[in-house]
């Protein structure tokens, strides 16, 4: 039986089966998520919740080349220009999808062979499964745009074995499905021409048993090969260990070997303001529930409307695409801290069960 649940042309949200199956559905985009498309994800898996009909939750991409390649990015910048509250708004409720996803009380299998980067991550990294396929990249880059790693970042990459995670949010490096399953960011992997086969099965399948998932999961699974981190988990330890961006360039210049130069190459095309800033982010985040990372997403995402380097990030990536943003001196300590101000009370985080 198939149940349409979603009117959006760009989020496909039916159920099949037991499953309740969201595509995400920008192909020529990335599948980028819109504001439409969270409140539509939202709109479905609310109506899952206590369907009893739904066991099990799948989320793609349409197309080949990406999950989802993050968010509209040019419709926040512009927002920003404006001084409009679009750009809150869309921050307000993907962060309640990221919440809502987070505490979904179903398994929430998303399915990310592709490019997976910043909001992308937010809605997979979340749930209980994440399946790894051959054509995975997963990263969060938002410090070469002047951002910070929202969506929850600060609460999934200080969460990851030793510094991976600062290293990650730092150099927005880009992780292959062995590097996924390493850290734990990929709970599964499936050869990417077993996709179709693996979502037919999830279709078909009777999830009621306790284990029913686990052991389907683990019929289409593979070897994804030998992961990069066994080599490089010890340097990036060292690197990146501290509150101090300027102690971690000092630690990776004087270490010269050739992976450390590469990393001190990469840092050196980031915004100065958004490496301290996102460092702030992780070290707080470390500590904080889940609920309190969001907040604090939502307070430093709005503060970087109010400076410079997310406009020129955007300028130089998305608009110009001339690869060659001229950032900013690095924010001073005391003006990074005021990104963790709250908001005004009509601007302050709310939560779905609160709403």
């Amino acid at each position: 039986m198939t149940e349409t649940q979603s009117q959006d042309p760009e989020i496909i949200a039916r159920k099949i089966g037991r499953i309740g199956r969201i595509t995400l559905n920008r192909p020529k985009a990335l599948n980028a998520l819109t504001h439409g498309m969270c409140l539509a994800m939202i709109e479905a898996l609310q109506a899952w919740r206590n369907d009893d009909e739904v066991q099990v939750i799948v989320v793609d991409g349409a197309g080949e080349k990406g999950f989802c390649a993050g968010g509209d990015i040019l419709q926040l910048h512009n927002s920003g220009k404006a001084g409009d509250d679009k750009a809150w708004l869309f921050w307000r409720d993907e962060y309640q999808l990221n919440t809502l996803i987070h505490h979904y009380p179903k398994p929430y299998v998303a399915l990310i062979d592709g490019i997976t980067m910043g909001g992308g991550v937010g809605v997979s990294v979340h749930g209980s499964h994440r399946v790894a396929g051959d054509r995975t990249m997963l990263a969060m880059p938002e410090t070469g745009i002047g951002f910070h790693p929202d969506v929850g970042g600060a609460y999934f990459l200080p969460r990851l074995a030793g510094e991976i995670g600062t290293w990650m949010g730092l150099t927005g490096a880009r992780l292959k499905a062995p590097d996924c399953v390493a850290a734990g960011l990929a709970t599964h992997y499936c050869p990417s021409g077993q996709y179709d086969a693996l979502i037919e099965a999830l279709e078909s399948a009777d999830l009621t048993g306790e284990d029913a998932l686990e052991v389907l999961l683990e019929e289409f699974s593979g070897d994804p090969g030998d992961s990069d981190l066994s080599v490089t988990g010890g340097l990036i330890d060292a690197a990146f260990a501290g509150d101090s961006v300027d102690d971690i360039l000092a630690r990776i210049e004087a270490a010269g070997d050739p992976w450390s130069a590469k990393q001190a190459k990469i840092l050196g095309t980031k915004s100065p303001t958004a490496l301290k800033l996102t460092l702030a982010c992780l070290r707080k985040g470390a500590d904080l529930s889940f609920e309190d990372v969001m907040r604090q997403d939502l307070r430093v995402s709005s503060w970087c409307l109010t400076g410079t380097d997310f406009y020129e990030g955007v300028r130089a990536v998305i608009i110009d695409k001339d690869q060659a943003p001229k950032w900013a001196p690095a924010a001073a300590d005391s003006e990074i801290e005021k990104a963790f101000a709250p908001l005004d009370a009509a601007h302050e985080m709310s939560f779905l069960d609160e709403a």
